[in-house]
């Protein structure tokens, strides 16, 4: 009898409590519906970009430096063999071997034509001392000739005229081809040497590649230059230089001595957020193998020029960040969260950007007593935006559309005007920003126009 009387009074009890909470909930809205309050307090806005930790001051560890030598001709050269990334080594310890085998066939090549340099150095010293003694002899006959021509003459006194005469005229041509073949051999002793001189050259120029080339061969075994943690370099694609890359005479980085006790998180902003950046600003890192763990920093560099980096479609620019705090757990490459702050509003009001709803017009929320309040929005971050206008804090709005919400009705609507207006300038502001850019680009420089005229000939001053 019991059992009859306590069940309806269950089911009884049940229905009045579901009445109750249902008549809580404005305009029956779902029980279930999530809501927030208006915060008031500091409010940042941040740019928030991932990054890569990497030392302030490192030293280089190099190959060797006659590789630069333009007597050598080795444009690059492969790491043969590398130590593990993060080992730690003293001054002097091995680092790394470079491949041999281009630097042995270019010390061949060398060899070789050191080989044809001194058998043309041999050659032309030969041929050098045969002409001119070939040439010292004919000088010798001529000064006998012309010797036998003075005797001719002497004995033709007593001759006829005319046998004088013509004694007289093969003097003066054995004195004169005399004359010529001594200035002959002054100027072909003067060629040998000048010959002799070149062929010197060559060959101590082959004499110098060999022993260059000798001496770089030494030094393929790449030691560290002090103490530290060894560090794979970073080539200009972004790719670490590991067993199998190349270093070229313009860089011969092999690895890197990085400085732990400065550490910077180098990151790239995307072309839109870097005009928010400077060099200054406030910075909160994150470590991701840490999630525990957090530092602060400052904004040291902002690149001027962007890049694109491989496989991005977008262009991005560098930004170097200083951190603060020293920390033996961190460690160069490791991956960080950087929060940039922009901007500092204190004591401000500010709700979840999931809130704020739109339509052509208007920004509202849906608040907790039922209405869609107009609202007049500020700046905002990642998470959160500032409400200027509309609310007060402490009050409760919905997190997201409520299941009926054309049961909602609009209070606030004297906002309206504010953010006409509000959007009104910010047209006005991209127009002129275009207006500005087009002008920049028509203008041709102040250097174009001193130095160029129409046609394109140069104008002088």
């Amino acid at each position: 009898m019991k059992k009859r009387i306590l069940i309806p009074l269950l089911i009884l009890a049940a229905v009045i409590i579901a009445i109750i909470i249902y008549s809580l909930v404005p305009n029956g809205e779902s029980a279930v519906q999530l809501t927030t309050k208006v915060e008031k307090g500091n409010f940042e806005v941040v740019v928030a970009v991932t990054g890569e930790l990497r030392a302030q001051n490192s030293t280089e560890i190099r190959g060797p430096s006659e590789l630069r030598s333009q007597n050598l001709r080795i444009r690059s050269i492969k790491i043969q063999n590398l130590i593990p990334e993060g080992t730690v080594v003293d001054s002097g310890d091995w680092v790394a071997t470079l491949d041999r085998s281009e630097a042995d066939n270019s010390l061949k090549d060398i060899s070789d034509e050191l080989e044809k340099d001194e058998s043309q150095f041999l050659k032309t010293q030969l041929d050098t001392t045969i002409q001119l003694r070939q040439l010292r002899n004919d000088l010798i006959n001529l000064k006998f000739n012309m010797e036998e021509m003075e005797i001719a003459l002497e004995q033709s006194k007593f001759e006829p005229p005319a046998t004088i005469r013509q004694a007289t005229i093969n003097l003066d041509k054995a004195t004169r081809a005399y004359e010529q073949a001594e200035n002959n051999y002054a100027l072909k002793v003067a060629q040998s040497k000048a010959n002799m001189t070149e062929v010197g050259i060559n060959l101590t120029k082959q004499k110098r590649r060999k022993m260059e080339m000798e001496s770089v061969l030494k030094n393929f075994d790449i030691k560290a230059p002090s103490s530290g943690m060894v560090i794979y370099h970073r080539e200009w694609n972004g790719q670490k230089r590991t067993v199998g890359s190349e270093i070229n005479t313009w860089d011969l980085t092999v690895a890197e001595l990085p400085d732990l006790s400065t550490l910077a998180s180098r990151t790239y902003v995307n072309e839109i957020d870097i005009s928010k950046l400077k060099v200054g600003q406030k910075v909160k890192i994150g470590v991701d193998a840490f999630p525990d763990k957090s530092y602060t920093g400052v904004v040291s560099e902002v690149a001027n020029i962007g890049e694109q980096l491989p496989n991005a479609d977008a262009k991005v620019f560098e930004v170097n960040i200083n951190i603060y705090e020293r920390d033996p757990i961190l460690r160069p490459s490791m991956t960080t969260s950087n929060k940039i702050v922009t901007k500092e509003f204190p004591d401000v009001l500010f709700i979840p950007l999931e809130t704020v709803h739109s339509n052509d017009s208007l920004t509202y929320v849906y608040t907790r007593k039922g209405n869609k309040k107009v609202v007049v929005l500020g700046e905002s971050n990642e998470n959160s935006i500032i409400v200027e206008q509309g609310l007060s804090e402490g009050e409760e709005i919905l997190i997201s559309v409520p299941e009926e919400p054309e049961k909602y009705s609009y209070s606030g609507l004297e906002l309206m005007q504010i953010i006409k207006e509000r959007k009104a300038e910010e047209a006005k502001k991209m127009e002129e920003m275009k207006d500005n850019s087009k002008k920049r680009e028509k203008k041709p420089s102040a250097n174009a126009k001193q130095n160029f005229n129409p046609q394109g000939r140069r104008q002088g001053k």
